[in-house]
């Protein structure tokens, strides 16, 4: 067990018997009252968000998740399967735990799983990924006056606004933890 003080954004914690992600952690010291901890976590099995209050000496049990680089090879059904690079081992991963990452993952990619004990708990993407346009409507010539975006499906079926000079087949940068354009890919 640790003090509260001693966790940090983006590390996990048991708490209340359920493994939780550290989202925001602050320091708060309210007029004439005592110190507190404001901590929001998110529940790595089920997604959910909790906000909790802590006093300084309460403590917290702080846990060690193992990052292991894998390679994602195929879906079938609500299963995902990885590929670690090194020992080549393959991991079925429940489709509740890739959770958000589905948008983004295509065949052959490589990523970070994140495991407590031999239970994966979470993937962790790239910054950016490269995806294939599979639809768009077409750009009109000489309309780039301003930054206007158009909806575009990309090659995941990720739904994305891109510049209009963004033509179907081309490939663009996506940045994973917005879901936003980032650029053409070279």
């Amino acid at each position: 067990m640790a003090q509260v003080n001693e966790i940090t954004r983006g590390c996990f914690v048991r708490y209340k018997g359920e493994l939780m992600q550290v989202l925001e952690y602050e320091h708060r010291t309210p007029g004439n009252l005592r110190a507190f901890y404001q901590v929001k976590f998110r529940n790595v099995r089920n997604g959910r968000l909790a906000e909790e209050r802590f006093r300084p000496s309460d403590e917290i049990e702080i846990v060690r998740v193992e990052r292991r680089e894998q390679q994602f090879l195929y879906r079938d059904g609500s299963l995902f399967y990885f590929m670690d690079v090194n020992t080549y081992e393959q991991t079925p991963v429940d489709e509740v735990v890739v959770g958000e990452a589905v948008k983004y993952l295509k065949d052959g990619m490589v990523v970070f799983v994140l495991y407590d004990g031999e239970e994966a708990v979470m993937v962790e993407l790239p910054p950016n990924v490269d995806l294939e346009v599979t639809y768009t409507e077409p750009g009109i010539q000489g309309d780039t006056a301003t930054r206007t975006l158009k909806p575009a499906t990309l090659e995941t079926g990720l739904e994305v606004r891109v510049p209009l000079f963004i033509n179907i087949g081309d490939v663009v940068r996506i940045d994973t933890r917005t879901g936003e354009y980032v650029s053409r890919a070279k």
